[in-house]
């Protein structure tokens, strides 16, 4: 849980830094490599955690913020849209680190926590990328699978919106 919420404090720092300059576009892979552990965290606590506990709350948020940071980080020639999404990631993270404090409560009244808004932007956000926008970056190196190859289409972020009852 603390490792989560420093992972939190060094994902909002980084979108601060980046936040308005366009250059800085992939640096978002970073947010989301970032955002992708918390999330295997989330997904591995799930597992023995009862359907209704938080933590898949947190797991399919997270796996949303991580798309919107991946395809973020592939975006070209559009600052308006960069700095949306940089915007939606900052609202975003801070909503994470509410959920994660809130762990030990109802998924229902976790769910209050997440502001209308910031679904919307979300929705609009992933609606601006085409499916062939990966959801994910790919690693070189020994050993490393190429995690590039999935594609998180927008019928999958509504699923994932739908399975979080927003």
């Amino acid at each position: 849980m603390s490792e989560s919420k420093t992972l939190i404090e060094d994902l909002i720092d980084l979108l601060e830094g980046i936040e308005g300059d366009f250059s800085q576009v992939q640096k978002l892979a970073d947010y989301g490599n970032g955002v992708d552990r918390i999330m295997g965290g989330a997904k591995s606590l799930a597992l023995s955690a009862p359907t209704d506990h938080a933590v898949h709350l947190i797991s399919d948020y997270t796996a949303l913020c991580k798309a919107v940071g991946y395809k973020a980080s592939q975006i070209q020639g559009n600052q308006s849209l960069f700095d949306v999404c940089v915007a939606t990631l900052l609202d975003g993270s801070e909503t994470l680190s509410t959920l994660l404090d809130r762990i030990d409560e109802p998924m229902a009244n976790l769910k209050t926590t997440i502001p209308q808004a910031f679904i919307d932007r979300l929705r609009w956000v992933s609606g601006k990328f085409s499916d062939d926008v990966s959801a994910s970056v790919s690693e070189k190196g020994a050993g490393a699978q190429d995690a590039g190859k999935h594609k998180l289409k927008q019928n999958e972020i509504d699923d994932l919106l739908k399975k979080l009852g927003l």
